[in-house]
């Protein structure tokens, strides 16, 4: 489900702190989530953080989806003689629907009388909820543990049917679940209780992808897969590919949910990292940390200076700086204390312009928008350098 107030076209400014703890003041996250979007908005605008949203991926509701109710039939008439239950929504969504088809009876029937595999706790819980028991938990949350569990009691001759997340985006998080099944001689019938495709606005998730691929975002926050997907899908539409990829080992955090929905960019040796527990808190928590961390401030004439993808920082501070200002910083910051030449300054600045003296122009205004001109020292003949 994607929350209707939600615009990609500007980034909505940091919320007031009652506490005065920001630590995400002037740092810039996107969010590509589809669902629960608002959530990460609030959560990182509370830190201090601009968010740009554009949802990567969009949900077909599931009522209007044949392959479920088609797969749900296979299910009843087969019958399954094991059930892996995957994801806590996906449970009651399922019921819910079949509830409407007039279905649920024979499946809760069903459910009742065979083993239920479960992926973890959110989803034992939902199971519980509908007054079912389930016969076994993976603790890592994980589809290998499942695996070696349904393996280890033997499937060969079964019918197992799989509850599939995220079905129809172009990328299966549970195949290795389902080519084991299948190599193990069971009948898989695959449940996709929800499905995804690309979103309607695709303006918007282009938009963000380009600020991505630029160094736009100091990180970008992916909950699951098929955004990942979409979001690399777009950049090779749009021909940055390659430059996607550079940010995201580079200058971007890549900040995943978990594994499951990082495999696609390790796939492609992209850099990411992960909270421990797979939860969206616990998302939000360590991208704070990462995003800190990595705009982390260093001192420069006896200030702290702090250089993000869309800001600059000057004792915690956030200072006005232009597109050409915040690039000649950026060019800077990359090597502290290190000389930087006119001509690889002048390569950094927007634009194609060959004039020289567009950098002493713009250096002098960076220099007055800083309020420290001595942050910034003149290396004779040569270029500038931050003053560590």
């Amino acid at each position: 489900m994607t929350d209707a107030d939600d615009n990609a076209s500007e980034p909505r400014r940091p919320a007031a702190d009652p506490a005065g703890e920001q630590p995400l003041l002037g740092r810039t996250i996107a969010v590509t989530a589809a669902r629960r979007s608002s959530e990460q908005r609030t959560l990182l605008e509370r830190r201090g953080a601009s968010v740009l949203h554009a949802p990567a991926m969009r949900m077909i509701p599931i009522a209007e989806d044949e392959l479920v109710r088609e797969a749900t039939g296979r299910t009843l008439a087969a019958p399954a003689d094991i059930m892996v239950l995957t994801t806590a929504a996906g449970v009651r969504w399922w019921l819910q629907v079949c509830e409407e088809w007039g279905l649920a009876d024979d499946l809760l029937e069903l459910m009742g009388r065979i083993p239920l595999y479960s992926r973890g706790p959110k989803t034992t819980g939902a199971i519980r909820a509908a007054g079912l028991r389930e016969h076994a938990s993976a603790a890592s949350e994980a589809s290998p543990e499942l695996l070696e569990m349904l393996l280890e009691r033997g499937v060969s001759g079964l019918t197992v049917c799989v509850q599939v997340q995220g079905a129809g985006s172009g990328w299966n998080p549970m195949s290795v679940l389902l080519d084991g099944l299948r190599a193990a001689g069971a009948e898989v019938i695959e449940v996709p209780v929800y499905r995804w495709e690309l979103p309607e606005d695709l303006d918007a998730l282009d938009d963000l992808v380009r600020t991505i691929a630029r160094a736009g975002v100091d990180g970008v926050t992916f909950t699951a897969a098929p955004a990942v997907i979409a979001v690399l899908e777009r950049a090779g539409a749009m021909g940055i590919h390659d430059d996607l990829l550079d940010a995201l080992n580079g200058p971007v955090a890549a900040l995943c949910v978990g594994p499951v929905t990082a495999a696609p960019l390790i796939e492609r040796g992209v850099a990411f990292t992960a909270p421990d527990r797979m939860r969206l808190g616990s998302l939000m928590r360590h991208t704070t940390e990462v995003v800190a961390e990595r705009t982390a401030p260093i001192i420069v004439a006896g200030h702290e200076l702090s250089v993000c993808a869309a800001a600059v920082l000057v004792d915690g501070l956030p200072v006005e700086v232009s597109p050409a200002q915040l690039a000649l910083m950026r060019a800077l910051s990359r090597r502290p204390g290190a000389c930087v030449s006119r001509a690889d300054l002048l390569a950094a600045l927007p634009g194609d312009g060959a004039d020289p003296h567009a950098v002493e122009t713009s250096m002098g205004r960076l220099r007055r928008a800083l309020g420290a001109p001595d942050m910034v020292s003149t290396v004779v003949k040569r270029g500038y350098r931050l003053n560590i």
